[in-house]
């Protein structure tokens, strides 16, 4: 990383941003959005309003029709295939969807993702269980993913996103299937990540999960920035 990058306090920049689907779908239309190193940002709005496109975009899963998309001061549109692979190790994603492997063991789907960034035996096992541990899925370990309830798989789906202690977090309704204690476990988790130096963006319906936080939380309605409660406590610099 270069020393310019590394004094770059910006790590998401999207700007004049449009996404569109055919025949006349806009599910971004000028989305300019600037998001600081340590920060968590919460997007809200109805379904269909262009939360999940957003996230899609940051890591270059779709790209936009227009506008600029940059990742820690790296255009998006102009890297080469290696640099995406490269960017992606440093980007942990919660999928909606989960897109875990149903036939392994939840520990070998958590373990995958680290196998990938070439981390050490030792600290994958680690890493794994005490990811397990604080989920409250310990006693899962050697389960098939295939055999968890929908609120036992999206956790699975969490940890494997936070496996790599990543730079920048994406979540996409992270707690959409998760009762009051898991969703309590699962927020102190991002928290203490964004403590690290995490961004973290989450996309959700689920007003609670910032409702008493001084994080800042933008509406998207229609593909557009509508609304934007401004952080007032949290400025994304480390504690």
């Amino acid at each position: 990383m270069t020393e310019s990058r590394r004094e770059n306090r910006v790590m998401v920049e999207l700007i004049k941003v449009g996404r569109f689907y055919p025949p006349d779908i806009e599910a971004l239309t000028e989305v300019s959005l600037s998001v600081s190193r340590g920060e968590m940002l919460f997007l809200t709005g109805k379904s269909g309003a262009g939360k999940t496109t957003l996230l899609r975009l940051l890591c270059k899963i779709e790209l936009p029709d227009k506008g600029l998309v940059e990742i820690d001061g790296m255009d998006l549109g102009k890297l080469s295939r290696h640099k995406i692979q490269q960017l992606r190790r440093r980007i942990g994603m919660a999928y909606q969807d989960f897109k875990l492997l149903p036939e392994r063991t939840v520990a070998r789907n958590i373990a995958l993702a680290m196998e990938v960034t070439y981390q050490k035996k030792s600290f994958i096992r680690r890493q794994t269980k005490t990811l397990l541990d604080r989920l409250g899925l310990k006693s899962k370990v050697h389960a098939r993913t295939a055999d968890l309830s929908r609120g036992e798989q999206q956790r699975v789906s969490i940890a494997r996103a936070l496996a790599n202690n990543p730079d920048l977090i994406l979540a996409d309704e992270p707690t959409g299937n998760l009762d009051a204690e898991s969703t309590c476990r699962v927020m102190e988790l991002f928290d203490e990540h964004r403590r690290r130096g995490a961004t973290i963006l989450i996309a959700t319906h689920d007003s609670s999960i910032y409702a008493d936080t001084d994080y800042r939380v933008l509406e998207l309605k229609d593909g557009r920035i509508v609304d934007t409660k401004e952080n007032h406590g949290t400025t994304g610099e480390q504690e």
